[in-house]
C-alpha cells in the first residue's frame, strides 16, 4: 500500500454540547479522520448504564456510552480526558479503558493530560501521529482553540435571540446554520471570515425586543452545563420562558484557565475570579468545580442577575459540597437559586415544573423591585 493511500485512523472523543466541531478541526489539521459518534441519545445512556456501576456519576455513564458507539461505528481510538486532584475524573478514564476490555473491545484508548497546560495537548497530538512537528502541531491546536471560542460567541448569541424569539425554534434553526459555518471553516483564513457570517445568521431571527426577559446564570458540573442530552435541554426551555442564560463554566473559560499562559490574557480568568469571590465561603479547591461554583453564586449576584442554576450530577461529591455552602452564601446575597440534580432515572415532567415555578418566581421577585431596578450593582 502507497503512501498516499495509507488508511487515516479514525479518533472519537465523547460529545459535551458541540465541542466536536473544534476538535474535528484540530485532527484533520494533523491528517488524522475524527470519527464523530452519534450525538448522546437515549440509546448512548442505555448502552453505559447498563456497562457502568449504579452509583457512578452521569457523565461517565454518558462517556462510556459514547465510547461503545464509537467503536462499534469504526472508530481506532477513543480520546479521554483525565486530570490529577481530589476530583474523580482523574480514575474515570482508566475504568471506562477497563470497561471496554472486559466487554470485548479492542479499540486503543488515549489520554490527554489537562493540567499540563499546552504541553499536554501537544503531546496527545505529536502521540497519534508519530512524529514530532511543532508546526503542524501548533497549527492543529491554533484552530481548535480559535473554534472552541467561536462556538462559545454563537452559544451567547443564540441565548441572546432564543429569550426574544417571536417564533419558537427560529432561533436555533439559524444557530445550527452558524455552526455548520464554523464547522466547514478548514483553517484560520476562512474562520475569520466564516465567524461574522455565522453571527450574522443568528442575528436574523425575529425578536420582539419588547418581551420581558430575565437573565439567569448557569453553573455547576461542566459537563453536565455545556451538554444539552445531560441537563435536558435546559438553555432552550428556559429561553421558550423569555429567559436569557449565560454559562458560567463554559470549555472557552476552561482553557483559559488550563493552557493559556496568564501572559497572554488580559483580563481576570473564570479560576482567578473564583478563587477571590469563593474565598469567605470555601479556602481552598476541593476537587471537580466546586469552588467556581461558590464563587458563580456571588458573582450573579453582584452582576445584578435574576436567578442562578446550579446544575449537578448525582454522587458528584464536589457539587455536594457546594450545595451544602449556598445556605450561608444565601445569607448575605438575596439571589433566587436553583439546585438541580441529575441522573438517568431525572423525569423530564417534573424537572420542567420546577423550572416553570423557579421562573415564576423571578419574575415577581423582578416585579417586586421594579423601583430599586436602578440601585442594583450592575
Amino acid at each position: 500500500m502507497t503512501k498516499d493511500k495509507k488508511k487515516k485512523i479514525k479518533v472519537a472523543f465523547p460529545h459535551m454540547g458541540t465541542i466536536s466541531v473544534a476538535w474535528s478541526a484540530g485532527l484533520k489539521k494533523i491528517g488524522v479522520e475524527p470519527y464523530v459518534e452519534p450525538y448522546t441519545s437515549k440509546k448512548t445512556l442505555s448502552l453505559g448504564t447498563k456497562n457502568s456501576p449504579e452509583a457512578i456519576c452521569l457523565p461517565y455513564k454518558l462517556i462510556l456510552g459514547n465510547f461503545i458507539e464509537a467503536i462499534e461505528g469504526g472508530a481506532d481510538y477513543v480520546a479521554m480526558i483525565t486530570a490529577p486532584g481530589c476530583c474523580r475524573l482523574g480514575e474515570y478514564g482508566s475504568n471506562i479503558f477497563n470497561s471496554l476490555k472486559d466487554m470485548g473491545y479492542n479499540a486503543n484508548y488515549i489520554e490527554v493530560s489537562l493540567y499540563d497546560g499546552l504541553r499536554g495537548f501537544y503531546n496527545f497530538l505529536k502521540r497519534l501521529i508519530g512524529r514530532n512537528d511543532p508546526i503542524l502541531i501548533m497549527r492543529a491546536l491554533n484552530i481548535t482553540i480559535r473554534k472552541v471560542f467561536a462556538i462559545d460567541d454563537l452559544n451567547s448569541a443564540l441565548s441572546y435571540y432564543r429569550a426574544r424569539e417571536i417564533h419558537f425554534g427560529d432561533a436555533e434553526k439559524h444557530y445550527k446554520k452558524a455552526l455548520s459555518m464554523i464547522d466547514k471553516a478548514d483553517n484560520t483564513a476562512q474562520l475569520k471570515k466564516a465567524y461574522p457570517l455565522a453571527l450574522k445568521e443568528i442575528e436574523k431571527t425575529q425578536i420582539d425586543e419588547n418581551r420581558e426577559v430575565l437573565y439567569v446564570d448557569l453553573t455547576g458540573e461542566i459537563y453536565l452545563v455545556n451538554d444539552e442530552f445531560s441537563n435536558q435541554y435546559i438553555e432552550r426551555e428556559l429561553g421558550r420562558m423569555g429567559v436569557q442564560t449565560r454559562r458560567s463554566l463554559t470549555v472557552g473559560s476552561f482553557l483559559k484557565d488550563a493552557i493559556i499562559p496568564k501572559a497572554f490574557q488580559n483580563k481576570e480568568t473564570h479560576l482567578q475570579r473564583a478563587e477571590k469571590m469563593a474565598r469567605p465561603y470555601l479556602m481552598r479547591d476541593i476537587g471537580g468545580d466546586a469552588l467556581e461554583c461558590v464563587s458563580d453564586v456571588v458573582f450573579a449576584d453582584y452582576k445584578g442577575k435574576d436567578g442562578i442554576i446550579h446544575i449537578s450530577p448525582f454522587t458528584c461529591m464536589p457539587e455536594i459540597m457546594s450545595q451544602n455552602i449556598f445556605p450561608s452564601i444565601r445569607n448575605e446575597h438575596d439571589i433566587p437559586l436553583l439546585a438541580l440534580i441529575m441522573d438517568e432515572q431525572t423525569g423530564r415532567a417534573g424537572y420542567i415544573t420546577r423550572l416553570e415555578a423557579f421562573v415564576d418566581l423571578m419574575r415577581r421577585k423582578k416585579r417586586a423591585k421594579e423601583g430599586k431596578i436602578s440601585l442594583q450593582k450592575i
